[in-house]
């Protein structure tokens, strides 16, 4: 894929997450997908492979928000294989709380899909307002699940 077509597809991507529709973005996700979120929140880790990056930061992160996880992009620059998207969100937690976090996500696209993503956010406002998430890996996972 061109650099052009790694920022077509983010930009499709991101057009369904303003919508509330995440399917294209985790279908974009390659399966063994390396996610950074920097800091030292309780969120704040390398989420290695789809199925940690779904069961371990979108599916609890998810639950929290009253309604679809609403992220627009504002800016989608790409140079060779990277594409850094600076996003915000619109959602609000069950709580009550808005949760108008910023993101300049780093993306690096193999084969048409985001193998690795660096993650810079407002990490206060993850603090101040998310319920940390449940230990890494399956168990956790499992009691997340209430299992």
């Amino acid at each position: 894929m061109t650099v052009e077509d790694h920022k077509q597809l983010l930009w499709h991507v991101f057009t369904e997450t303003a919508r509330g529709n995440g399917r294209p973005f985790v279908d974009a996700l390659a399966d063994d997908v390396r996610w950074t979120i920097i800091g030292s929140t309780a969120w704040s880790r390398t989420y290695q492979g789809k199925r940690a990056v779904l069961d371990e930061l979108l599916a609890p992160l998810a639950a929290q928000f009253a309604g679809p996880n609403t992220v627009s992009a504002e800016r989608i620059i790409a140079e060779g294989d990277l594409v850094v998207v600076e996003a915000r969100n619109h959602s609000t937690t069950r709580s009550g709380h808005r949760y108008p976090n910023r993101y300049c996500w780093i993306m690096r696209m193999r084969d048409g899909k985001i193998a690795e993503i660096t993650e810079y956010t407002d990490t206060q406002l993850i603090n101040d307002v998310l319920v940390p998430p449940p230990p890494e890996g399956p168990a956790g996972a499992r009691a997340a699940a209430g299992g």
